[in-house]
């Protein structure tokens, strides 16, 4: 069974990093794409970036793009997600996810984290 737990979220000022991760076990994930998530309060799920499996290719969400990076290590089936520059709008809920291809819409995705707190302060 497939399982991704996240990690790495916690409180930061404005301005400033972090980098969040996406472990995947319980299955062959060679020909998967894993995407980042985030939900602020109130608000609805919204995709961030997606990268393949292989690594080669990856897409970001306007909103995000030059500020984050998504990237992989396939030898330990973990996913990053690299935050520079945090505003405090960027507070949310971050999620990892999995599909078979490249999409965006988060029902398109089938397996999910738990979820990842970012908070940043002003």
């Amino acid at each position: 069974q497939v399982q991704l737990v996240e990690s790495g979220g916690g409180l930061v000022q404005a301005g400033g990093s972090l980098r969040l991760s996406c472990a995947a076990s319980g299955g062959y994930f060679g020909n998967y794409w894993l995407g980042w998530f985030r939900q602020r309060p109130g608000k609805e799920r919204e995709f961030l970036a997606t990268i393949s499996w292989s690594g080669y290719s990856t897409y970001y969400a306007g909103s995000v793009k030059g500020r984050f990076t998504i990237s992989r290590d396939s030898a330990k089936n973990t996913v990053y997600l690299q935050m520079n520059g945090l505003k405090p709008e960027d507070t949310a809920l971050y999620y990892c996810a999995t599909s078979r291809e490249y999409v965006i819409a988060s029902y398109q995705y089938d397996h999910w984290g738990q979820g990842t707190q970012v908070t940043v302060s002003s």
